[in-house]
């Protein structure tokens, strides 16, 4: 399998990790989930991310759905999430992933990062730890991390950390970000691909600033795949027509806590996955829940048959 390099673009969509109803790892839904993936036409596949529910694994079990992914994703490049309290545990990780044929890792900062310098010193361990053979992906997602990266610090980690080959822009409000680092490139800082989250909430609007696609899960990644083409091919109104027909359900899909359990219930009715269950500790969708989401499905619908 290839390497991640600076010229990824794209989805590179969150995979979900699938569990039986009795909370068990679900390795066959693993096969379907991702034949779904490619189905709806995704470049890239990332797994044991924040929305993958990657804590509740253990070791072992990072392991063989990286395996299980790998193995079904014909070619694609599979990007592993490797974060970890500890750099031993995040190397292991990382060395079984490349062995497996993973195209790259991706590392969030601890949350005890105030400063630009500490920050920067501990992306430069990371990449000593890990090596600038192994493709990096810098996760930017204060919201979730309570870490907050600057322009300055994320040049300063591209020109210093050989390995970092891409940003996963998750900050939020972000817009002028992506647009600072892109005019930075023109005045020779070093390149990298910049993939946004959010799941995909301001894509029109990151990809008119210069990201090159977008890293990040929703029900539907077949309308971020639709919405990158289409812009990259100049029908920038076209995209945000589509975009405002999902637009709803993405929104109820970003809700703090239950956002998960939300779009593995749209997943499951898709026949993605084959149940909605998430590992213990998580959130259950209550009935009024589900009547919000199959009004919002409902609504989806004939917003794309009036959009044609």
């Amino acid at each position: 399998m290839s390497r991640l390099t600076v010229d990824a673009k794209g989805v590179y969509v969150i995979a979900a990790t699938p569990f039986t109803e009795n909370g068990a790892l679900d390795l066959r839904s693993i096969d379907r989930m991702i034949d779904f993936y490619d189905g709806a036409g995704v470049d890239g596949i990332t797994v044991l991310g924040m929305m993958g529910e990657a804590p509740k694994l253990t070791a072992e079990e990072s392991k063989e759905v990286v395996a299980r992914v790998v193995a079904r994703a014909g070619g694609r490049p599979v990007v592993v999430g490797v974060s970890a309290p500890g750099l031993a545990a995040m190397e292991e990780l990382t060395r079984a992933a490349m062995d497996l044929g993973a195209a790259g890792v991706m590392v969030a900062p601890p949350g005890n990062l105030k400063t630009d310098d500490q920050i920067l010193a501990y992306y430069q361990l990371v990449g000593e730890t890990l090596g600038d053979d192994v493709p990096l992906v810098v996760q930017d997602f204060p919201l979730g991390t309570n870490v907050n990266f600057s322009n300055a610090v994320l040049l300063r980690i591209f020109a210093s950390v050989g390995g970092v080959v891409m940003l996963k822009h998750e900050d939020w409000p972000g817009l002028a970000k992506i647009g600072a680092l892109r005019q930075a490139e023109k005045s020779g800082a070093r390149r990298v691909s910049i993939l946004t989250g959010n799941g995909g909430l301001f894509l029109p609007e990151e990809l008119g600033r210069g990201a090159d696609g977008a890293m990040t899960g929703f029900a539907f990644p077949e309308m971020m795949v639709a919405v990158c083409r289409l812009h990259a091919a100049g029908k920038i109104e076209r995209a945000h027509d589509l975009f405002d027909a999902y637009l709803p359900l993405a929104r109820y899909e970003q809700q703090p806590g239950a956002g998960l359990a939300v779009r593995k219930y749209v997943l499951a009715k898709r026949g993605a996955i084959a149940s909605p269950t998430l590992r213990r500790p998580g959130p259950r969708l209550s009935p009024d829940d589900i009547a919000d989401i199959e009004r919002l499905l409902a609504r989806q619908e004939r917003r794309l048959a009036e959009l044609g």
